[in-house]
């Protein structure tokens, strides 16, 4: 029986963990991968590196990345303009003009950012400077809200009911656990607690709720498979030479479904905190052109 457990527990050790593993190598070698690690290089050399002594606002390299910051940042509004009007349907996919207001959104301020030396100036300037800011960290912001409630960054929203099957799925996973006689008892309670904690807490304290719980439950479960695969370890020899791939076994298959009945618990609060989000995003962004405007005019005519 012993030897049962252990060969269909190591056969479900070996193809879940190493997928899970690939898929993070995957995401972080990914082109937005690459594009994220450059940007926040780019972000450290202008900080620490003294741009001030080759680059100036007022002429050359310094005033064409103002100009380019400021053309880029314009550009984002053709995205909303693709979105809403189908006749645009010439200049591209809603779905790539998504990903390039996206890019846009960060090569903008980037360029700004140099523009300005990493410093503060004149008023005008810097209320244009933390009115992009601000915009850019809210899309940085709306961007995390959005891949909670959509396939990754595509189109397709995700669906509750999408949600709730998933995690009923695993949970109907068969999985050889008799080595872990309590493990899935357990972890129907903590699922019920972290469900039940989640949903009597405010809308917008939901997500912090939830990944707080999620984690407590997450090792309070790794915690009782370490100590319940120790003892068994040295009542037999079996478990003792699977010990490792059976517990990676019963840790993956934990964090599948603590994290499937997270997503479930935090999807209508990050539903309603992305329609907050676009209520509030536009305003701000209408609130950074009025203030370049202003910058533009004031840094030509005095």
């Amino acid at each position: 029986m012993v030897e049962r457990v252990a060969h269909s527990a190591s056969t479900y050790s070996v193809s879940a963990p190493a997928a899970g593993a690939r898929g993070w190598l995957k995401r972080a070698n990914s082109a937005t991968g690459w594009f994220a690690l450059c940007c926040v290089a780019l972000l450290l050399f202008g900080w620490w590196f003294p741009t001030h002594r080759y680059i100036t606002p007022q002429r050359g390299l310094g005033y064409a990345l103002g100009i380019v910051g400021g053309s880029l940042m314009l550009l984002l509004l053709l995205y909303p303009a693709r979105k809403r009007w189908r006749w645009l349907s010439f200049m591209g996919s809603v779905k790539g003009w998504f990903q390039t207001h996206m890019v846009l959104g960060v090569l903008g301020p980037l360029c700004v950012l140099f523009h300005a030396n990493f410093n503060t100036g004149a008023v005008n300037s810097n209320v244009a400077l933390f009115c992009m800011l601000t915009v850019s960290g809210s899309g940085l912001i709306g961007r995390y809200i959005y891949t909670r409630i959509h396939h990754g960054l595509s189109e397709r929203a995700t669906t509750l009911h999408e949600l709730q099957v998933n995690a009923d799925r695993l949970r109907t996973v068969t999985l050889s656990v008799s080595f872990l006689p309590e493990l899935l008892d357990r972890l129907a309670m903590a699922e019920q607690r972290l469900l039940k904690r989640v949903a009597a807490a405010p809308m917008l304290l939901r997500p912090m709720l939830a990944f707080a719980l999620a984690a407590l439950a997450r090792s309070q479960l790794k915690r009782y498979v370490r100590s319940t695969l120790r003892r068994a370890a040295r009542d037999s020899s079996v478990v003792a030479a699977q010990r490792k791939r059976l517990q990676a076994t019963a840790i993956n298959y934990i964090a599948q479904r603590i994290r499937a009945t997270r997503e479930v618990s935090e999807f209508h609060a990050y539903t309603r905190m992305f329609s907050l989000w676009h209520v509030l995003h536009l305003p701000l962004f209408f609130m950074l052109l009025l203030a370049g405007i202003v910058h533009v005019i004031a840094v030509n005519v005095y």
